[in-house]
């Protein structure tokens, strides 16, 4: 590899002097230094350094079926050699997003049997935005396009992503919203429960905030409603089994559109191939995109349900959208690939059954009873640990997030790679963990936190 004439320090500086990283504070990193990740095999990434770490997000949410597999180099070199691509303009196509739609419609709930291919989660947001207001235009009701999402929703970082999403720090940056969308509260017991409300209950309040925007706002003014089934990159936050059927009821009662955002949990990360299985909802779009490839290639798929795309066919016409890559060849031989492994391997099932209940159990019993967390949960391979100063009030270490960034920079040092975001710890790992690597996992977080308490309690 080129890279192997260049020492760390070297890389840093090319890095710093032409390279903008992703949700960065470019003057913080440019005078640390990046980390430079150099190769991974299985379950662990490999620094410039040399340095094993085993990793607990799957890259970025993504890597289900862990790194190395030389089958996904195989099927992109073999379709590279074919056909390195051609589009799906111009009434065409090519085989490869032919039969990976085919494979979509067979895993995804029986009412959803269309895919719209592109190459990342944000831009099939983006197509679901656009999709849904279409759909109610064809119908004859244009004026029906508000959506209603939550707060510290993530939905990619377009402009329409961060628009969909609540994230304030993404929305005052922007400057300028996509119009039409409202937010309302998340379903997070753990801060918004209020003293001595049962789960159930609470899931009921947290639904009862999106009948409350529809009737805000008039139901003949609102397209669709837009969730992730578990809120990931605004902290892993598991809704009480009770949110999803009232939300479902509250959406077919007053004729709103369901739109599931399953970039991170589709495919396998919850026990099911899509989340909506999990939790037996029956959405109009399904989003996903990353761990469909497991990262190996950029592709995202959206799927779209018999109701949609009945009217898009009949009474659509031209559908004024696109993107050059979607469909391209060789992600899409990646995907079938991929698939197929998961499949194989029985990698959900074993998420189901094994290796996600194993997973809930070991972190409660290492890392839950520990003095800095207040809160440990899980479901499937996702999890989220929340960092407080005192595990009775929930309080928190101040200034906010600090905290997080302390037990994450030990648990790295201890070679475990996993994220903070705000005061919430949280982990995605591949589905290829076993209960040994789970058990490993678990004893070094538990250090990291026992080192980050050393810390913490002398500021």
């Amino acid at each position: 590899m080129t890279y192997q004439n260049y020492s760390l320090k070297q890389l840093q500086q090319i890095d710093a002097a032409h390279h903008l990283h992703p949700f960065t504070d470019h003057k913080e990193m440019r005078e640390a230094g990046s980390r430079i990740i150099t190769h991974a095999n299985g379950p662990f990434i490999y620094d410039s350094e040399g340095t094993e770490i085993l990793d607990g997000m799957a890259g970025l949410w993504c890597v289900n079926i862990g790194y190395g597999r030389d089958e996904l180099a195989d099927a992109a070199y073999a379709q590279m050699k074919e056909l390195p691509y051609y589009n799906s303009f111009f009434k065409c196509s090519t085989p490869t997003p032919v039969l990976l739609a085919k494979k979509l419609a067979e895993l995804a709930p029986k009412h959803v049997n269309q895919v719209f291919f592109g190459s990342s989660g944000s831009e099939a947001n983006d197509t679901a935005l656009r999709l849904v207001r279409h759909y109610w235009a064809l119908e004859g009701k244009p004026e029906k396009n508000r959506i209603i999402s939550r707060k510290s929703a993530y939905h990619g970082s377009t402009i329409a992503g961060t628009s969909l999403g609540g994230m304030e720090p993404m929305h005052k940056q922007l400057n300028g919203a996509v119009p039409n969308i409202v937010h309302v509260m998340m379903p997070y017991a753990y801060e918004l429960a209020l003293p001595g409300e049962s789960d159930h209950d609470f899931g009921l309040r947290a639904a009862k905030a999106v009948e409350d925007a529809i009737l805000e706002a008039g139901a003949d003014k609102v397209a669709a409603f837009i969730g992730e089934p578990v809120m990931g990159a605004g902290g892993v936050k598991i809704p009480p089994m009770s949110y999803w059927p009232e939300v479902q009821r509250i959406c077919r009662k007053y004729d709103i559109l369901l739109m599931l955002d399953e970039v991170i949990t589709g495919y396998g990360r919850t026990g099911e191939w899509f989340a909506a299985q999990t939790f037996d909802i029956e959405p109009d779009t399904i989003t996903t995109a990353k761990a469909l490839t497991s990262g190996y290639q950029p592709l995202s798929a959206l799927l779209v349900g018999d109701r949609i795309a009945a009217t898009l066919v009949e009474k659509g016409g031209e559908f004024n959208h696109g993107y050059t890559y979607a469909g391209h060849p060789v992600a899409c031989a990646v995907a079938l690939k991929n698939l197929e492994i998961i499949e194989r391997e029985g990698l959900v099932d074993r998420v189901k059954n094994d290796t996600g209940p194993y997973f809930a159990k070991a972190l409660q019993e290492h890392v839950g009873g520990h003095d800095l967390v207040g809160e440990v949960r899980s479901i499937g391979l996702m999890a989220a640990i929340e960092i407080v100063s005192d595990k009775a009030t929930k309080a928190r270490f101040l200034p906010a997030g600090s905290a997080a960034v302390t037990v994450r920079d030990h648990a790295v040092a201890q070679g475990m790679m996993l994220r903070a975001t705000g005061d919430t710890m949280i982990l995605s790992p591949p589905l290829i963990w076993t209960r040994e690597t789970i058990d490993m996992a678990c004893g070094r977080i538990a250090k990291a936190l026992d080192l980050a308490q050393a810390d913490l309690r002398k500021q």
